[in-house]
Order: C-alpha cells, then sequence, then structure tokens
C-alpha cells in the first residue's frame, strides 16, 4: 500500500490522535498540529522520522496560516489535510457569554474555513489532494443547551456545501465527517455557561444537572473511536470523495429521522409554497 502525507490539526487528543497513531504505524508521513503538542512527544519518539509536530492555536488566522506554509514547505506533497481542532459548548443562548460565543464560532466555524482557504493554493498547485472535515451529526440534530454549537457546525457544513463544487474541478475532494457519541475525552472538554435560575425548570437546567453529575458524556457512548478512525482513514482512499460520512448507528439513525421529519415539515407546507407564485 502506497504510504500518504497527512496534515492533521487538533491531533493531540480525541479522534485527531487516533487517527494520527494509525497513520503512523500504517508508515504514512503525519504533519501534525495541537495547541499543547508536547502531547505527541510519545509517538514523536516512537516514529522520528514520520511525524512532524507544531504548536498552533487554529483561532489566530495568521499563525494559521503561517504553519501551512511550513507544512507544505516541509513536504513535497500532502495528501489529505484532516481539519479536526473543535470543542463543544453547553448552556441557553441566553446564558452563553459573548466571549463564550466569539470563541465557538471562532474555533468550529470560522477556523476551518481559514485552514482550507490556506491550503487551496497548494491542493491547486499539486494537482489535488483531499480535505477532510470533523462535522458532527449535531449538523442534522439539536439539542436544547447547545445553540451555539449547532450554530457552528451548521455553518460550517453549509459552507463546504458550496465550496465542494467550487474546487471539484481543481482535483480537491472534501469530505464532511458526521460521527454520533464517540468515547474520548470530547465531552469532558466542553465550554459550559453559568446556569441562570429561570431556566432550572427547562430542558436546559436538566441538560446542567445532567453535566454536573457526570464525569464525561462520552464515558459510556457507543461509538469506537478506533473504528471511527480508521474509518476516515479509509473514506481518503474513496473516489470519488464522499461528501458526508455518517459514523456510528447512533448518528444514522438521528440524521435519518430529522431528515425525514424535515421532508414532512416541508410536504406539509407544500400548498401554501404555490400561493405566493405569480
Amino acid at each position: 500500500m502506497t504510504s500518504q502525507t497527512w496534515f492533521v490539526t487538533g491531533a493531540s487528543a480525541g479522534i485527531g490522535r487516533f487517527v494520527t497513531e494509525q497513520l503512523l504505524a500504517a508508515g504514512n508521513r503525519v504533519a501534525a498540529t495541537a495547541r499543547r503538542p508536547e502531547a505527541l512527544d510519545d509517538l514523536v519518539t516512537k516514529y522520528p522520522d514520520l511525524l512532524w509536530t507544531a504548536s498552533l492555536d487554529v483561532t489566530e488566522t495568521d499563525a494559521l496560516r503561517q504553519t501551512v506554509e511550513r507544512v507544505f514547505a516541509e513536504f513535497d506533497q500532502v495528501d489529505v489535510v484532516f481539519s479536526n481542532a473543535g470543542r463543544g459548548s453547553a448552556g441557553a443562548a441566553e446564558e452563553m457569554s459573548d466571549e463564550a460565543i466569539n470563541e465557538q464560532i471562532a474555533l468550529n466555524m470560522t477556523a476551518p474555513i481559514q485552514l482550507l482557504r490556506a491550503v487551496l493554493p497548494h491542493l491547486r498547485s499539486q494537482g489535488g489532494g483531499r480535505f477532510i472535515q470533523t462535522s458532527t451529526e449535531g449538523a442534522y440534530i439539536t439539542t436544547p443547551g447547545a445553540s451555539m454549537y449547532h450554530a457552528s457546525k451548521w455553518g460550517l457544513e453549509g459552507f463546504f456545501e458550496s465550496v465542494i463544487p467550487e474546487v471539484a474541478p481543481f482535483g480537491v475532494g472534501i469530505t464532511m465527517i458526521e460521527p454520533g457519541v464517540i468515547r474520548t475525552t470530547f465531552g469532558a472538554n466542553l465550554s459550559i455557561a453559568d446556569p441562570m435560575p429561570e431556566y432550572a425548570d427547562t430542558p436546559v437546567g436538566a441538560l446542567h444537572q445532567y453535566l454536573a453529575s457526570t464525569e464525561s458524556i462520552t464515558s459510556e457512548a457507543p461509538g469506537d473511536p478506533e473504528k471511527v478512525a480508521a474509518a476516515i482513514i479509509g473514506s481518503a482512499k474513496t473516489t470519488p470523495a464522499p461528501r458526508r460520512l455518517a459514523l456510528g448507528s447512533d448518528a444514522y439513525e438521528a440524521m435519518r429521522a430529522a431528515l425525514v421529519g424535515r421532508l414532512e415539515e416541508l410536504d406539509s407546507g407544500k400548498e401554501v409554497a404555490r400561493t405566493t407564485d405569480f
């Protein structure tokens, strides 16, 4: 099997870590970035000739662009860019601080957009490549108390939905990964707003109580991170690039139910829609 070169953001934990480990074990080269790249030191020791690391906060756009330039200067070709950095937030829209809102949008939506914009000139010049974006089943379904997280992911998918046909003529394929709940550290890294008493007896209040009593919402999740990582890596070898990849039976069932419900809502308004034509 021919080895590849991957550029992975958010590589120190969660899905990014599992993908990086599997790529290296298979003999692929990886340019891995994280806010704390020292978390990858064990892999650097084990794979000194295959792993390149750098510190990167993807919300710092200038630093992001500089790192992209370093990666493409270091490697002759980058076959796959895996945009994985991100985290979730919880709290009613009214509970969220301005800072938390800005961080969620900057990390989950703006940063991936800027990463794609930064790598596109390089992917075009080398004749193509693959861009894989971690999204979520939460780009189809919503939960009260996670409005900003959903906003960031729904907005991100709208962006990629439009960009996919823009870059296809250059041989650049884009895949959005939409997992369900996976046994990673995602739940432990949530940004949680301070609860407002007015929401105590609402679904948001119930969410706060659950988060306060649970060490991690992913500790008993159905998703196997090893299998998720393998599916992500496998998707990079599928041609044409799958536009979306739902991972997990929970993701598939929830997303399908949401789409069916949305179609039923659309059909129920068909006659009203037609009354507004000239």
